[in-house]
């Protein structure tokens, strides 16, 4: 069977494009301080530019237009005028053909004075037979006349009124253009006619001159734009150049390179912020190596002392032992004695160890001894090992293992120092509820659970749970012991096999505590085990206690 590669359709292919460009440009705009900055200088200018030049276009084709008009105005009063004056020396006539050739020679005259070939000349009054005829020229529209300026000319014979106009040209196109109207009084012999003139100019050569301006100021500012672009790039960029080495180089510190300095050229204010910063460098680079000398000096004194500890503990354990063997032969105030000795002797071992632990840490000398071990199966011994103590405090510890049980490469000794450390701070605090002990796995990982329902912490304890030499509650009575080392050494082990230790807690709701390990030892990216309980686990909890126990080994119940 052969596989058919799909094709996006072209559309929803450019949709696709458009969409990554999108997220770039927001991803460039989020982190690039330089092309921020260019993009908003070279939008402002161009809006800027913009608004000049519609405003410097606006005003030009205004001039031009006022300057055409008054020129075309003065030119058709003066041929008004010489052609009224033709007429006024006209002999009066009732001939009709002489009247038709003053009209003609009128017509004539008037192109000759003005430089329009639009004219028309149409009689005020009804139509005479002794009258000159309308006289049109041929390129003149009639339809270019409107009725309300042939109302304000045929009212107002000493004055001259004109209007805007679109003039038909060649190609079928239309140019703008000014019609001007006058009155011409004829004579005749009953009195005068008078005749409506029209003559019409075309404004070509100002709307010429307005296009060529128009692309000049749109060139010129395209121009300005490229150029102020550039200009602000090489600003910024001689200024976010020093700024981008000063963020690469205080990252470099910030991973642990204490030898990195920023150059420092000139004297202004970027140079100063570069020494500002190198001095910086220089006394964190001493103080760091003063606080990792003297961190250096306190763990091997720790080391140290715990070594040279050793050895008389070691015989004060075996004298205690032998004293608390013994005790029943002595007083009873002397009996007591020695049992409050043997207690603190091996709570001070157990603090020795933690200690000599902690100091393995910090000197970075903790090998692994890796095996494999099934979790589910470490977690029955755990808690058939401190059956009796949950036994004292009333707790019933329930084992729910839907996985967990293929052997894993781990530590068994550290994986099964963190178990025991979770299930007796659980047994501590539980407040003789019982403890759920979970175990599942995935594909990627395995992870444990140990869930109480005691009181639990608020949300600042939680933060600080893993510190060393931290309890939530210092007035409380222990009565298992413990150091205050135990989860910071559960959580460095669980590091150390490249898993996670994680804490949920809430006051009234208990804790849980969930310790995920990887299968193929990559680090881990989740948990088979949630570390929030949801709102069932309240009845979760009620049908556990009404589950029959299935006993698996002697004193450990598993839930079913």
């Amino acid at each position: 069977m052969t596989g058919a590669v799909r094709t996006l359709p072209p559309r929803a292919r450019g949709l696709r494009d458009w969409r990554r460009m999108r997220d770039r440009l927001r991803t460039l705009w989020r982190r690039s301080l330089r092309f921020r900055t260019i993009l908003i200088t070279v939008t402002l200018t161009a809006a800027t530019i913009l608004a000049t030049c519609l405003a410097m276009a606006l005003v030009i084709q205004n001039e031009l237009f006022t300057a055409r008009k008054d020129q075309v105005l003065l030119e058709a009063q003066r041929a008004t005028a010489a052609a009224q004056a033709t007429l006024d020396a006209a002999v009066d006539s009732t001939d009709p053909a002489a009247a038709q050739t003053l009209m003609n020679g009128i017509a004539t005259r008037l192109s000759q004075q003005s430089s329009s070939d639009l004219i028309a000349l149409y009689r005020i009054g009804p139509p005479s037979n002794l009258a000159p005829q309308p006289f049109i020229s041929p390129a003149f529209d009639s339809d270019l006349v409107t009725d309300a300026l042939r109302t304000q000319v045929q009212s107002s014979p000493d004055l001259q009124w004109w209007q805007s106009v679109a003039l038909p040209s060649d190609g079928g196109r239309e140019v703008p253009g000014i019609l001007v109207g006058h009155q011409l009084r004829f004579p005749a012999s009953d009195g005068v006619d008078s005749y409506e003139l029209y003559m019409g100019y075309d404004l070509v050569s100002a709307s010429q001159t307005l296009s060529f301006v128009q692309v000049l100021l749109w060139v010129v500012g395209l121009v300005l734009v490229v150029l102020i672009g550039a200009i602000a790039w090489f600003v910024l960029r001689s200024v976010t150049t020093p700024i981008a080495d000063a963020a690469e180089t205080s990252a470099k510190l910030a991973a642990g390179d204490l030898g990195v300095r920023l150059p420092v050229r000139g004297e202004d204010e970027l140079a100063t912020l570069n020494r500002s910063f190198n001095a910086m460098a220089d006394s964190i680079e001493s103080q760091i190596k003063e606080l990792a000398d003297l961190s250096l000096v306190q763990q091997r004194f720790v080391s140290d002392v715990s070594h040279e500890l050793r050895t008389p503990l070691t015989t004060i354990k075996l004298a205690a032992d032998m004293i608390n063997d013994q005790r029943e032969e002595f007083d009873p105030v002397t009996g007591r004695a020695a049992e409050l000795l043997h207690a603190q002797v091996q709570r001070f071992e157990v603090l020795l160890t933690d200690l000599l632990e902690i100091s393995r840490y910090d000197a970075g000398s903790v090998q692994l001894e890796l095996e494999p071990t099934s979790l589910a199966h470490l977690a029955e011994d755990v808690i058939l090992s401190m059956e009796q103590l949950a036994e004292g405090h009333g707790s019933d510890v329930r084992l729910v293992a839907p996985g967990g049980y293929t052997p894993v490469d781990m530590d068994a000794r550290r994986i099964r120092r963190i178990v025991r450390n979770l299930l007796g701070n659980a047994i501590e605090h539980g407040e003789g509820r019982p403890i759920v002990v979970s175990v599942d796995s995935d594909r990627d990982a395995i992870a444990l659970g140990v869930r109480d329902f005691g009181l639990g912490m608020r949300g600042e304890d939680v933060e600080r749970v893993f510190d060393r030499f931290w309890r939530a509650d210092p007035s409380r009575v222990r009565t298992i012991g413990g150091t205050g080392l135990g989860l910071s050494i559960a959580l460095g082990d669980a590091r150390l096999h490249g898993g996670t230790l994680a804490v949920w807690s809430e006051l009234g709701r208990g804790s849980n505590f969930v310790l995920t390990l990887p299968r193929n030892g990559d680090p881990v990216t989740g948990s088979p085990l949630p570390l929030v309980p949801d709102d069932e686990q309240g009845g979760a909890l009620e049908a556990l206690g009404l589950t029959q126990p299935i006993a698996t080994r002697p004193g450990v119940r598993r839930s079913s």
